[in-house]
């Protein structure tokens, strides 16, 4: 039978046993009937609506304290994650999001807010693809299908040094899953600079059985010059010092092409957003303002890259120099990789202080 766990335009029609539930500062639980019922006194919104009194959008954000970290939901059952919602306020490098899947004491998710959401310039970007959406004016979406089978919890940890109010939804379903479904997985790394004649290390230590599915990457150049002849490369289930998969370049992985130029007048990076690849440029032409910056994300939605036992992913920073010559860069770069694996997975690097993460 059809539990609902993967929607799509096919199946919609489909009636099934699954049922929706979802949780904000409005319900905290995600209980059945139990939405909109915060007492006046105690709402994030109590001023605005003294008037009106309980049931009038009386708690519709959450604030949390700095230096604390809250439990946004607790979800004990079978079932999935279908999309998340949230607009924090402040500097999103310093909220940090995780994903705890059936009760382990290691994240599966770590990453700062906007990176999660494929804006790590701290500059909204609308974004058009199918599992993150980024919409006016800081509207965070994803809907990447997150099944379990026991518990799920998620947290925010806010690292600054005052409060940072947060309006966020979490919508899911309490379901069967099947035995097959892997567990969603996201990893941010950061290395400023990238040492000289390094590869950047998107991902490694990952053990056990799943599929790679996307990557997002806030890429900062501090070299004049064409900056993206670095190739990407999967090593996976044994490999040592050569990949099973080897790109051709840079913006090649990402799904363009020729330095994401514009192809009629030469003259500037054309920016795009589509269902599984786009390109974000920060302007650097303001006063106090350096570097080019990019965002850049890919959705292996149609062609996930599957593993066996272990998975390693980096990325060369390469531009050019005299003679023709490939130029070692050392950038500011940071990444999320996104992928589905089996439990228990590895624990993660530990995550840089919020200073090193500063968007500066």
């Amino acid at each position: 039978m059809f539990n609902g766990l993967d929607m799509n335009m096919g199946n919609l029609s489909r009636l099934s046993s699954a049922k929706s539930r979802s949780i904000s500062p409005e319900n905290f639980t995600g209980g059945k009937g139990e939405g909109g019922r915060c007492k006046l006194e105690d709402g994030s919104a109590k001023e605005a609506a003294r008037d009106l009194g309980q049931g009038w959008k009386v708690n519709p954000f959450l604030v949390i304290p700095e230096k604390e970290t809250v439990v946004i939901a607790d979800i004990q059952g079978m079932g999935a994650i279908q999309h998340i919602w949230m607009t924090p306020v402040g500097q999103w490098r310093n909220t940090i999001l995780r994903i705890y899947w059936e009760g382990n004491e290691n994240p599966s998710v770590e990453c700062p807010v906007g990176d999660f959401f494929c804006c790590g310039w701290q500059e909204y970007f609308q974004i058009s693809s199918l599992p993150v959406c980024v919409n006016p004016g800081s509207g965070l979406n994803c809907y990447w299908s997150m099944p379990f089978r026991k518990q799920c919890k998620i947290t925010l940890e806010n690292r600054d040094e005052k409060p940072v109010t947060v309006y966020y939804q979490i919508d899911y379903t309490l379901t069967e899953v099947p035995e097959d479904c892997a567990y969603f997985h996201a990893q941010f790394r950061r290395t400023n600079p990238l040492p000289y004649k390094s590869d950047y290390t998107i991902l490694d230590g990952v053990k056990g059985k799943g599929q790679y599915v996307g990557t997002y990457m806030a890429w900062g150049v501090h070299n004049n010059g064409w900056w993206g002849e670095g190739e990407i490369k999967f090593f996976m289930d044994g490999d040592e010092e050569y990949p099973t998969i080897c790109g051709t370049g840079t913006e090649d992985y990402f799904c363009g092409s020729y330095n994401f130029e514009n192809p009629h007048t030469h003259t500037g990076y054309v920016p795009f957003s589509t269902p599984y690849t786009g390109l974000q440029v920060v302007k650097t032409d303001q006063l106090y303002q350096v570097q080019k910056r990019f965002g850049m994300y890919r959705f292996h939605i149609m062609d996930p890259i599957r593993f066996e036992t272990d998975l390693r992913v980096t990325i060369q920073a390469l531009g050019w120099r005299e003679g023709g010559r490939y130029l070692p860069l050392q950038d500011d770069i940071s990444s999320v990789a996104f992928w589905y694996q089996d439990l228990p997975c590895a624990s993660f690097p530990k995550l840089p202080d919020k200073d090193y993460l500063e968007i500066i």
